[in-house]
């Protein structure tokens, strides 16, 4: 009786080290700035917080584009509050530090009181003197050997896969793992949004997403359309996707494999790029069958609506980002260590050079298309 007992109690499963929980906790403040990606990595463990502290109200300390993520969403985070211009915490590309946003960002974050504030951004340098501007009660997060100290710290190493860490951190305020990877909540507007875009029934569709922040993780683009010509000689539809600096990639993309595809492509092969909304991006990835990409925001946001995929990754990236499982999400490494260009060791993070080179050109797109045939039908 006591052994069956034992087995229905589901034990507590720890990333790291447990910490005591918090009393009194009404409202968590949680830094994570960055891309769609950065967003997602954080997610398990917003879910662990909203698990550990259920009375408590969430608010996610982010970016624009993951206020429109989230927006009214069911989930873990409760508001986003759009962070302000601030060196090393967010900072778009050729604007300017804005010091009078950050004060006035600051004192209506203090307003609100909160009892407990994770930084789950990076190392610290700069993220934690502004989460320690907050004013919360208990501040928990990560730690370089030269940044500012928190209540609880784990010290920042760069190679640590980013759902683990961000699960280490949130163990460390008592919160235990509720899920290892994160799921997002499509909405029936999303769905319905998607159905503009859809193949007919029994055509399987294939999104493709060849972009990436980094232009070290992008496959090249004629790799892409031969897998995209082979999709559609197998009777696939196949749609590209991307934001705006994506749009002459996914036209050259489809021109190459309108080209090399043995059948008339038609509808079955087009370019949304820089045309969907993140809403119809969420809405399109539920629907598909597949998606095919680089590791990217939307990579990780197919995988979080539960589209299976087939990624391209430089080794390095795998460590960190990569998918847990294999039975829907197959991944293709390039074991490159040194920069094509100029021969410089490319796996410490803190020292690089300047070549902004392909480290996964290497990927042949034979063994990407096996993948995408063995996970779809065709």
């Amino acid at each position: 009786m006591a052994r069956a007992a034992s087995r229905m109690a589901a034990p507590e499963v720890w990333i790291g080290p447990a910490g005591g929980r918090i009393d009194g906790v009404e409202r968590i403040a949680v830094l994570r700035g960055g891309g769609l990606g950065d967003l997602l990595f954080a997610f398990p463990a917003l879910s662990s917080l909203a698990a550990a502290y259920p009375r408590a109200r969430i608010t996610l300390l982010g970016t624009p584009a993951h206020a429109a993520l989230l927006g009214s969403r069911p989930g873990p985070v409760d508001e986003v509050a759009v962070l302000p211009r601030v060196r090393g915490v967010y900072l778009p590309e050729g604007e300017a530090e804005d010091p009078a946003g950050a004060d006035e960002f600051v004192r209506e974050m203090r307003e609100k009181r909160f009892d407990l504030a994770l930084q789950l951004h990076g190392g610290g340098r700069n993220s934690n003197p502004f989460l320690l501007r907050l004013g919360a009660r208990v501040t928990a997060g990560l730690c370089t050997p030269d940044a500012a100290r928190l209540d609880r710290v784990l010290p920042y190493e760069y190679y640590q896969h980013e759902w683990m860490r961000a699960l280490e951190v949130a163990g460390l305020v008592g919160a235990p793992p509720v899920a290892l990877e994160p799921r997002i909540h499509v909405t029936p507007r999303e769905r319905e949004e998607a159905l503009r875009w859809a193949p007919p029934p029994g055509v399987s569709l294939v999104v493709v997403h060849p972009g990436a922040t980094d232009p070290r993780r992008r496959w090249p683009a004629e790799r892409f359309a031969e897998v995209a010509a082979r999709l559609v000689d197998a009777g696939a539809r196949v749609v590209v996707v991307g934001d705006s600096s994506d749009v002459l990639l996914g036209e050259r993309i489809v021109r190459l494999a309108r080209d090399a595809a043995r059948a008339a492509a038609g509808e079955q092969l087009r370019s949304l790029a820089g045309r969907l909304t993140l809403s119809g991006l969420v809405g399109l990835l539920s629907a598909a069958d597949a998606f095919l990409g680089n590791d990217s925001g939307p990579r990780h946001l197919a995988q979080a609506v539960g589209c299976p995929t087939v990624s391209v990754f430089w080794a390095g990236n795998v460590i960190n980002a990569g998918p847990l499982g294999r039975a829907e999400h197959r991944i293709h490494v390039s074991w490159t260590t040194r920069c094509p260009a100029c021969g410089r060791d490319c796996t410490s993070a803190a020292d690089r050079c300047a070549h902004d080179v392909s480290f996964v050109a290497q990927v042949p797109p034979a063994p990407v298309y096996a993948d995408l045939a063995q996970l779809i039908p065709l």
